[in-house]
């Protein structure tokens, strides 16, 4: 049984929670499907809006998706999670990640 598999097993079993879901999203972002990685990491964020590392994957899921607007946004909004927080170091890192985006859309 692989840690997918795991994962999906407790979300069956009725547990679901941020960390949960971010795991989920960040080993389906490993095994490269960005599609179903987005699906829980976006779930990861509406248990936690503050969870800045959440919103960090989200970003390169969506990335990973060709959704450059949709990632724009997630690292935005973990920008100010990470902000909120004092995480100064994961704010930096997302603001780099936005404004290679805003390149690639011209903005």
């Amino acid at each position: 049984m692989s840690i997918v598999d795991n994962f999906e097993a407790m979300l069956a079993s009725g547990k679901d929670n941020a960390l949960l879901r971010f795991s989920l999203g960040s080993e389906y972002l490993k095994a490269a499907e960005p599609a179903k990685a987005a699906l829980h990491l976006r779930q990861a964020v509406s248990f936690d809006a503050t969870y800045s590392a959440a919103w960090k994957l989200l970003g390169k899921a969506l990335e990973a998706c060709g959704d450059w607007p949709a990632a724009r946004d997630a690292y935005h909004a973990g920008i100010a999670a990470a902000e909120s927080k004092g995480d100064k170091q994961a704010a930096k890192e997302m603001q780099v990640f936005a404004r290679r985006i805003d390149k690639r859309l011209g903005m």
